[in-house]
C-alpha cells in the first residue's frame, strides 16, 4: 500500500519528534501493509526536517547486511539510511547518552567515496569510486518502543541512525575475513569477522548503488558509507567503546551522561 503525501509528512513528523524529544513511538505496522517506496519517502522527509535545522548530509549507512538478520526479517535486500554531520563523532571524542532513547553500538567498516557517482552508472562502479577504508563504530537508536519494528518501519526511521565514529583512513584492501573485536571499558563484549557483512563488505557497495538508483539517494564525493555491522549490536553504556578491526586499526568513543556537547539531560 502506498502512502499519501499527507501520511508521509505525518509519519516523518512523528519520528522526528520521537528523536528530538527522546520519547519512543509505536511502529506503524507489524506486517507488510505499506510499501518500501513509501518508507523511503518518509525517510527523505525525515532527513529534510533535520536539514531544515542546519544538518548537512555527509554519507550513507547499510542495514540488514547479515544474512541471518535478513532471514529473521523475511527480506532479501539490505536497507539504506542517511548520515548527517550532527551524527558524526570524532575518533576518541565524546557522545552523550542524554539525547538518545535506548542506544546500541556495533563495530563496522567505513568507506569513503572519492567522486560523485551517477545513479545510472553500472553498480560495480561504486567500488572503483571508493578511495579509503576505516574501522568504525555505529550507534543505533530506534525511535520505536523496545526496538520493535517492521521492515518498512525501520527504513522510514532512517534505519535507526543515531551517531557514528570513523577511525583512521587507509588504502582499500581485501576485507572478506578480518577479525573484529568490540570492547566496552575493559570488557570484550563482541567478537566477529568482516565476513559477517554480506561475506565481504565490498559487496555492500554494489547493493547500495542499486538501491540509491531506485530511491533517488545521491552518492557524493566525500561521503562516508558504513558497510554494516560485523557483530550483533550491544547496549551502549557510559565509559569507552572501542572497536578493533584486523589490519585496519582501532576506533573509540567516550560515552558520557547528559547530552553531546555537555548539555545536561
Amino acid at each position: 500500500m502506498s502512502l499519501t503525501d499527507g501520511e508521509v509528512e505525518r509519519l516523518a513528523h512523528e519520528l522526528d519528534d520521537a528523536q528530538t524529544s527522546t520519547r519512543a513511538v509505536t511502529g506503524r505496522s507489524g506486517g507488510e501493509d505499506w510499501d518500501v517506496a513509501s518508507a523511503y519517502r518518509v525517510q527523505r522527509a525525515l532527513v529534510s526536517r533535520r536539514r531544515s535545522r542546519g544538518e548537512r548530509p555527509i554519507g550513507l549507512k547499510l542495514g540488514f547486511t547479515s544474512r541471518a538478520k535478513m532471514r529473521q526479517m523475511g527480506v532479501h535486500e539490505v536497507i539504506v539510511g542517511q548520515l548527517t554531520d550532527a551524527m558524526d563523532v570524532p575518533d576518541g571524542g565524546e557522545l552523550g547518552l542524554g539525547g538518545l532513547i535506548h542506544p546500541r553500538v556495533e563495530p563496522e567498516v567505513a568507506f569513503r567515496i572519492a567522486r560523485d557517482v551517477d545513479p545510472d552508472e553500472p553498480s560495480a562502479s561504486l567500488a572503483t569510486a571508493v578511495d579509503a577504508v576505516a574501522p568504525a563504530l555505529e550507534i543505533i537508536d530506534s525511535r520505536y518502543r523496545d526496538f520493535r519494528f517492521s521492515y518498512a518501519d525501520v527504513i522510514a526511521d532512517n534505519t535507526s541512525a543515531a551517531a557514528f565514529v570513523v577511525g583512521p583512513w587507509s588504502a582499500v584492501r581485501p576485507l572478506d575475513n578480518l577479525a573484529v573485536r568490540m570492547d566496552l571499558g575493559s570488557r570484550t563484549v563482541a567478537v566477529g569477522s568482516t565476513g559477517a557483512i554480506l561475506g565481504d563488505p565490498l559487496r555492500g557497495l554494489r547493493l547500495l548503488a542499486g538501491i540509491a538508483r531506485r530511491h533517488s539517494i545521491p552518492l557524493r564525493a566525500g561521503d562516508v558509507v558504513l558497510a554494516g555491522a560485523a557483530t550483533a549490536a550491544v547496549p551502549l553504556t557510559e565509559g569507552f567503546a572501542t572497536a578493533q578491526v584486523s589490519t585496519l586499526g582501532r576506533v573509540s568513543v567516550r560515552v558520557a551522561a547528559g547530552r553531546s556537547g555537555g548539555e545536561a539531560s
